[in-house]
């Protein structure tokens, strides 16, 4: 048997964190002495210690890693944890290569000099047009192109034709900001006949008022010019009316190179009275 403090430095672990382990029952002493209070542990109990800085060192809380070391290392039991954790580093990583995105995308601008960049409103008006429409909830914004895949597979099959200004965009439609289930509309104004079918329809838009900015290149602008349109929507005496949308003039499936992204992005509006 050991005493603490030896035993710390037989296992590489604090004294503060023995006792931690103690206090939660993760690792509680092989003996205590009644007189003393003195904390004894065995040898075997290094074993213990190594399998608790390896799942430590996976990323485990020591909520799991009790829960883990409570099953005695049952095989299938593991696997289930390992899964887990595996799925959740692999949503830690998605997260992360977004924020080194942005980075690399905000040093870029800082280099070019271009961080604080000067984005034009412009006050126009779209026309009425007939659309074909595709509107569904998605789970995420990410999944926008399975819409256009849609829209797409109908308009082949009814050799539809397209209007020479197709408006090739995306309206979102919630009343509040959504991360998930969010509700989009995609739309191409056609000439000639189309037949509605389950997910594709077909009507007559309406002229609508927008103070639209042209953004070049990937999305991560779109904070700035909301910014920017907000701002000129209250020095200007305007007011919101109905969902922004996009315009697609060169989008993600045309060119693979953001850089080469072209987006006309669109709040509609109207004067206040």
């Amino acid at each position: 048997m050991f005493k603490i403090g030896d035993f710390s430095k037989l296992a590489s672990i604090s004294v503060r964190m023995l006792r931690h382990y103690n206090k939660i029952e993760l690792l509680i002493p092989e003996v205590v002495d009644a007189d003393s209070g003195y904390r004894y542990y065995s040898a075997q109990q290094l074993q213990t210690i190594n399998q608790i800085k390896t799942l430590r060192d996976m990323g485990f809380s020591l909520g799991i890693i009790k829960e883990i070391i409570e099953t005695n290392a049952d095989v299938d039991i593991l696997k289930k944890y390992f899964a887990q954790r595996e799925a959740e580093l692999k949503a830690e990583l998605t997260a992360l290569n977004q924020q080194n995105n942005m980075l690399e995308s905000a040093l870029k601008q800082l280099k070019e000099n271009t961080f604080k960049m000067n984005y034009h409103v412009q006050l126009k008006e779209l026309p009425a047009r007939k659309v074909i429409s595709v509107r569904q909830q998605i789970p995420n914004f990410e999944s926008e192109g399975k819409l256009w895949t849609i829209l797409a597979a109908e308009a082949t099959k009814q050799q539809v034709k397209f209007s020479s200004n197709p408006y090739t965009m995306a309206i979102f439609h919630d009343q509040e900001y959504q991360e998930t289930e969010i509700d989009v509309e995609i739309q191409m104004a056609i000439e000639g006949q189309f037949k509605e079918e389950a997910q594709v329809k077909c009507f007559e838009a309406p002229v609508v008022k927008v103070a639209s900015v042209m953004m070049n290149g990937s999305y991560e602008q779109v904070t700035a010019i909301t910014e920017t349109v907000a701002q000129w929507i209250e020095e200007n005496d305007y007011q919101l009316d109905g969902p922004m949308f996009n315009i697609y003039h060169v989008s993600p499936g045309e060119e693979i190179d953001s850089d080469q992204w072209v987006t006309e992005v669109c709040f509609p509006v109207n004067c206040f009275e």
